[in-house]
């Protein structure tokens, strides 16, 4: 007997197939009459099946998850990988695939609320016939799945511009725009289609939340009372430092002393020619890279004393942090980096870390603990003097100057704003 032909995944087998993996009991659940009054959803600015869950998005709504229903939709992109502009474009289509798959889960036992669902996207938003046709799909499948969750008129936080188009019609609460980053000034971006879905969910979202100052600033004319500043938060629980005889068996057999950087290596945030220097600069000092790379490493790691481990699970990165003797932030001079707020820096001083730093605006008011260097040979001379000085504050300090900054508090600042009506327009 012939094997059974698959049909193709078209989007209405998807939506079934989501709907079916949440099955009944679920959805029971879900729909009880105890439910919090406020639910959320969240259009994300990465993907949890294969980006660092360390993100803002993840935590905030890991944390809200605590008291409401939540639901992750995870990222749609800026743009279609495409050959000679992107990098990496198989490994990116297929991952992405992959993630599609997963269809809805529920993927913390100890928080039933929290769901995360992969929209199948058509990311082309040069045409404006692709953009409505993905609005559609995109739309289509996070109503359904939100409908069979019993979230009916949730708050909607939007991160990634691109989810404009799909969210406009959308019934909501309240629509926040979290103002993570400038994604216009994304290299891959088609920059003119994304400052316009910018522009208009400045204007007509209910609140903008920014963890930059400068951009919030830069703004204010487009939001007004909107716009609102919440500072990244830290896990310090899991951010905690592990002693050596809990540090991974791979780190150790690194030899000291260690300078180390974790989280993603993409192109357009870390300096690779800073690393690049570091290296060749200090030939008896580890250099050891935690994390996936968008770009060959072949550069760095031809240097016997750069160590690149690849992605390491979130889990496992307070372990690996634990073993650096200096932790850096090597970010390049650009308007991506201009306006950003990194999370990882926080992440160091929860683990105790002196911290080396390139200049950038948001860097500066933590200069009483943080060095910071405006140039290659000063980074360079800064990472000297903290291996023989230590950082400005001691280990100690370091962790108690973020212990007031934890994620719970931030999303509970968050949920207070996001159920508030918006200021008079």
């Amino acid at each position: 007997m012939s094997a059974p032909s698959r049909s193709p995944l078209t989007p209405s087998r998807l939506i079934r197939g989501m709907l079916a993996l949440l099955g009944g009991t679920l959805i029971r659940r879900t729909r009880d009459r105890t439910a919090p009054p406020a639910d959320y959803v969240c259009f994300a600015a990465q993907d949890w099946w294969y980006h660092n869950q360390a993100h803002s998005d993840f935590q905030l709504m890991r944390s809200i998850a605590a008291d409401r229903r939540v639901l992750v939709v995870n990222s749609i992109g800026l743009r279609m990988p495409t050959p000679g502009r992107s990098t990496q474009v198989v490994r990116r289509v297929l991952r992405k695939l992959r993630s599609v798959a997963m269809l809805v889960r529920r993927p913390l036992r100890d928080l039933p609320n929290f769901f995360v669902m992969s929209p199948l996207p058509l990311p082309f938003y040069g045409s404006p016939l692709a953009r409505r046709v993905n609005a559609w799909l995109v739309r289509t499948q996070v109503l359904a799945v939100s409908r069979a969750l019993g979230l009916r008129k949730p708050v909607i936080m939007v991160t990634l511009p691109t989810a404009w188009d799909a969210v406009k019609p959308m019934p909501r609460r309240t629509l926040v725009f979290n103002r993570s980053d400038q994604h216009s000034a994304f290299p891959e971006s088609d920059r003119r289609v994304i400052e316009v879905m910018e522009h208009d969910l400045l204007k007509r979202s209910d609140h903008v939340i920014y963890v930059s100052n400068v951009l919030m600033d830069s703004e204010r004319d487009l939001t007004g009372p909107r716009a609102y500043f919440l500072d990244h938060g830290v896990d310090v629980e899991h951010f905690r430092s592990r002693p050596a005889e809990r540090q991974p068996a791979d780190l150790l057999r690194i030899p000291g002393p260690r300078v180390g950087f974790f989280g993603s290596l993409d192109d357009y945030l870390v300096d690779f020619d800073l690393l690049e220097r570091v290296a060749v600069d200090l030939p008896d000092v580890s250099l050891v890279l935690v994390g996936s790379a968008n770009i060959s490493m072949r550069r760095l790691t031809r240097h016997p004393n750069v160590h690149w481990l690849g992605y390491r699970p979130y889990e496992q990165v307070p372990a690996y942090g634990s073993g650096f003797d200096v932790a850096l932030m090597p970010w390049l001079d650009n308007s991506f980096v201009r306006h950003s707020n990194p999370i990882k820096l926080k992440e160091y001083f929860s683990l105790g870390l002196p911290v080396v730093s390139t200049d950038f605006h948001q860097i500066r008011k933590y200069a009483d603990r943080v060095r910071i260097a405006a140039d290659p040979a000063l980074f360079v001379e800064a990472i000297r003097t903290t291996l023989r000085e230590g950082g400005p504050l001691s280990a100690e300090a370091l962790r108690e100057s973020v212990l007031d900054a934890s994620w719970s508090a931030r999303a509970t600042q968050l949920m207070t704003l996001a159920e508030t009506p918006p200021p008079t327009r």
